[in-house]
């Protein structure tokens, strides 16, 4: 673009769109409204509000197109059974004394397997409750494991999160799933610690509840059957990684994009499950679960536009440098607010590589690094009443708002230790 705005527009127009989707205007519109209105407080012409939305919007549409192919994977995994089935394997197998574990690990690997995050708590939700009623545990400490499990697992998966972090920076998923796979194991020990601390206090499961959540599993896939798809899109997107630490410049130069593993995986995945004839319902419902994430990222793409077009960036990275900060920490704080202030990982993301990912690289910060500090910083406090994922998770566990609220402290704590790892890890060592 041949003009700049004025960097008090981009910030109002970030704002306004902030506050508007605190009060409840669908995302989409808030941003998009944000951006049109910051960009005629910045001095631009229509013609020019145009160019800019536009502009912002064509620069999300490689991420847009692999979050549409990652609905066929994600479509396939929930609504086949077989992330039910993963889940139930593994509290089966830990179970007993090891259960806070067992029911932070299996939310972090069905979530890591591509399975969104308040999809993976309902999934796992009625075996934990389950246990609990059976162990004693009261009902915030089972939910500050599976919320602590499924954030950490949500870091290392190939979700829209994911994809938006890589996407931000102009790197493959399979490099961000990687790079945050040391915050991710913190994160799930300091889920496990904080559950197992407070395992005792608080409302527990009525026998009533827990038989209520009874439910026959004889429908569910085989273990085998239910593991296909997830072994194949990891050995697909490790294999590059893999290449590289091998020496193979063979394999390190297959760089195939998730673009094409992740369906390709959820198609081969189908037909081990047995269930081709349902192919098109798992894609139907890939996509629907995807769609409200997409239309985010077209938001995201306008205020991103508006703050591109501006000269904030610039001045954000000047005011770092006369307050004497590190750059470093623009990464995660970015993450941090822009979650904060949308109530969900993925539209932080969004918002934060969109916004402020020229002025997180101007600060000498690497991609990569970059990629991982944001994407771990929007799992802090992602989790506040305004956005979905508060509810979805009071409601499966059946608890009051007060009780709800107790568990967004702990789990600031389970994203905070992730964001202190990944800043320290890929801030100040690697």
């Amino acid at each position: 673009m041949e003009f700049e705005l004025s960097w008090i527009g981009a910030l109002c127009g970030l704002a306004l769109a902030i506050i508007l989707i605190l009060f409840k205007l669908t995302p989409t519109y808030s941003l998009i409204l944000g951006a049109v209105v910051g960009a005629f407080i910045g001095e631009a012409n229509f013609t020019e509000t145009v160019t800019v939305l536009i502009t912002g919007i064509q620069s999300v549409m490689g991420t847009v197109i692999r979050i549409i192919a990652a609905g066929v994977f994600a479509g396939v995994m929930m609504k086949s059974g077989a992330a039910e089935r993963i889940a139930q394997f593994i509290v089966d197998k830990l179970g007993g004394t090891k259960a806070m574990l067992s029911l932070a690990l299996a939310t972090m690997i069905i979530t890591a397997v591509g399975v969104f995050i308040p999809v993976a708590v309902l999934i796992v939700a009625p075996i934990a409750l389950s246990v609990g009623n059976k162990m004693g545990y009261s009902k915030i400490a089972l939910l500050v494991a599976l919320s602590g499990g499924g954030k950490a697992g949500n870091i290392i998966s190939p979700n829209p999160n994911t994809i938006a972090a890589a996407g931000g920076f102009g790197l493959d998923v399979n490099q961000v799933m990687i790079g945050g796979f040391i915050p991710a194991v913190f994160g799930i020990i300091v889920a496990v610690i904080l559950a197992s601390s407070i395992k005792f206090k608080g409302t527990k499961v009525t026998d009533e509840e827990a038989k209520e959540l009874e439910k026959d599993n004889s429908n569910l896939p085989t273990l085998s059957r239910s593991l296909v798809t997830p072994i194949i899109a990891i050995v697909l997107l490790m294999i590059s990684p893999i290449g590289a630490i091998a020496g193979s410049d063979f394999l390190a130069s297959l760089k195939i994009d998730s673009l094409f593993i992740l369906p390709f995986a959820g198609v081969i995945g189908t037909l081990a499950l047995g269930k081709r004839k349902d192919l098109l319902d798992f894609c139907q419902s890939g996509l629907n679960r995807m769609t409200p994430t997409i239309l985010i990222i077209i938001g995201a793409g306008a205020i991103g536009g508006l703050i591109t077009a501006s000269d904030l960036p610039a001045q954000v990275v000047a005011l770092i440098d006369s307050a004497g900060i590190s750059g470093t920490f623009l990464a995660p704080i970015a993450g941090i607010l822009m979650a904060a202030a949308t109530a969900s990982t993925s539209t932080g993301v969004i918002l934060a590589t969109g916004s402020f990912g020229d002025a997180i690289l101007d600060t000498g910060v690497s991609a990569i690094a970059a990629a991982v500090m944001t994407h771990a910083g929007a799992t802090v406090i992602d989790s506040l009443p305004h956005g979905t994922y508060f509810h979805v998770t009071r409601n499966a566990f059946n608890i009051s708002m007060k009780d709800r609220m107790k568990v967004v402290g702990y789990e600031v704590i389970v994203g905070l230790t992730m964001t202190i790892i990944a800043t320290v890890l890929y801030g100040f060592i690697l």
